[in-house]
């Protein structure tokens, strides 16, 4: 009885686990699986970033839209131009350019008569490079004397 015990501890079971060649395996798969990761996520913040500047910027331009098309004073075919403060865009350097053209004039124009003026605007903000971002606008005009010239 004692031979069969010992015979059985002698047999050597099947071993479990894994081989240090199957881990390091393992461990290169998943080593690249996060680096892959990474790289997806670094390329989607810097796609977050660039889209909530044209957000910002399209918020901005239609703001900046609304107050020129209102004044009444604003001058025609003179570009005019400034700067927004940075707590505005994000802490950016940024601007706009904008210019006031009659689009559309009646075909025999006369004081009392309306227009059709254009305003064209360009925000422009600093990310890394120049970006601009362009809206346009319009609103009518009533026609004096002085403009007939």
């Amino acid at each position: 009885m004692k031979q069969k015990s010992q015979q059985k501890s002698q047999k050597k079971s099947p071993q479990r686990g894994f081989t240090l060649l199957e881990l390091m395996v393992a461990t290169l798969i998943m080593g690249m699986a996060v680096i892959g990761l990474m790289a997806e996520i670094s390329a989607s913040m810097r796609n977050a970033s660039r889209v909530t500047n044209r957000d910002r910027a399209a918020l901005l331009a239609r703001s900046k839209m609304d107050e020129l098309l209102l004044d009444p004073r604003f001058p025609m075919d003179t570009p005019v131009e400034g700067a927004f403060d940075r707590s505005l865009t994000g802490g950016v350097e940024g601007g706009w350019r904008a210019r006031l053209t009659r689009f559309e004039m009646p075909p025999d124009p006369a004081p009392g008569q309306q227009s059709l003026d254009r305003m064209s605007l360009e925000i422009w903000w600093m990310a890394g490079e120049r970006r601009t971002f362009a809206l346009s606008g319009y609103r009518t005009h009533v026609l004096r004397a002085e403009d007939m010239q």
